[in-house]
């Protein structure tokens, strides 16, 4: 199972994510739910990194799945859009394969 966990400032807005574990709804390589989400994450990152001038940190770990993204300077109305879009493209995927395969769970910080 993959689970997301959405991190937010005081404000209540996103302001990064930390995604880990695997779906399981198919063998490595054939994983469409995996690939699904690989995409949305990977893309949220680089185009917060090529459209805006935001600062983050992130870690991952490719075995385990993981990766940990936030914004550290203030959030500009791009990034927050972007990661927004992640949000509901998750959500998108989360309603169309199930809870059994990606679950969002609170962020404890």
């Amino acid at each position: 199972m993959i689970k997301i966990s959405m991190y937010n400032n005081a404000e209540g807005k996103i302001i990064g994510f930390r995604c880990s574990g695997h779906a399981g709804f198919a063998e490595k390589g054939q994983d469409i739910v995996c690939s699904a989400v690989s995409v949305l994450v990977i893309n949220t990152m680089n185009s917060i990194e090529s459209f805006t001038r935001d600062t983050f940190e992130y870690k991952e770990n490719e075995e385990s799945g993981m990766i940990d993204f936030k914004i550290v300077s203030e959030l500009s109305n791009e990034s927050s859009l972007l990661l927004n879009s992640l949000f509901l493209g998750l959500q998108g995927i989360q309603e169309e394969y199930g809870q059994e395969y990606i679950k969002f769970v609170p962020q404890n910080m």
